[in-house]
């Protein structure tokens, strides 16, 4: 097996967290999603605790390669027009594939961490390229408190996802050109661009 085979059964891990939920993720649950021999996820990870401290280390992993990679696409936002399709784009990655995966096992770490604060400390949001674009975006326009409006508009678009897990759907559009028009209120932007505007 070519790649390093602590990182196969945390991928596997998160898989299993997604589809049974934290009461199915188990030792012998993550050798069959891994197609290992029964043990060893044991062998590696000896408790349960062990293993899923690898799964958040993991999931974040994943995390921040996709930001930093969302990032480095578009580095300069020129529009408000911009950041709501970069966002849309963030939304459905979330919420299809792979991605809806990792966002089931996400949630389900979050409210866990609440009673593991190794694993809150690990989930704390990082820097990376996609939340340095959107900082500098709203900086750009003027936002007074760029930080706190940085950050809860990505909350913002975090709850739109977590809902949809939850109630099903997609996100249209215009609820995140409504969150990108709030981060701009009083900026002297009202987010407004050729493509937001009504014909």
């Amino acid at each position: 097996m070519s790649t390093d085979r602590r990182t196969v059964l945390a991928d596997a891990a998160i898989q299993v967290l997604a589809d049974e939920g934290m009461r199915g993720l188990t030792h012998r649950a993550v050798d069959r999603a891994a197609e290992l021999p029964p043990g060893t996820t044991s062998a590696y990870f000896r408790t349960r605790q062990a293993l899923l401290t690898a799964l958040v280390r993991r999931l974040v992993a994943h995390d921040q390669a996709e930001l930093q990679a969302a990032g480095e696409r578009a580095p300069v936002l020129r529009d408000a027009g911009e950041l709501t399709d970069g966002l849309a784009g963030f939304v459905e990655r979330r919420l299809t594939g792979a991605g809806r995966q990792r966002s089931l096992a996400r949630y389900a770490c979050a409210v866990e961490s609440v009673r593991h604060p190794e694993l809150r400390e690990i989930l704390v949001p990082r820097e990376n390229a996609a939340r340095d674009a959107v900082r500098a975006f709203l900086r750009a326009r003027g936002v007074a408190d760029t930080e706190g409006r940085t950050l809860t508009l990505l909350a913002c678009v975090d709850g739109l996802v977590f809902d949809r897990l939850v109630g099903g759907g997609g996100v249209p559009r215009d609820e995140i050109s409504g969150l990108v028009a709030a981060a701009l209120r009083d900026s002297g932007s009202d987010g407004a661009d050729d493509r937001d505007a009504p014909g």
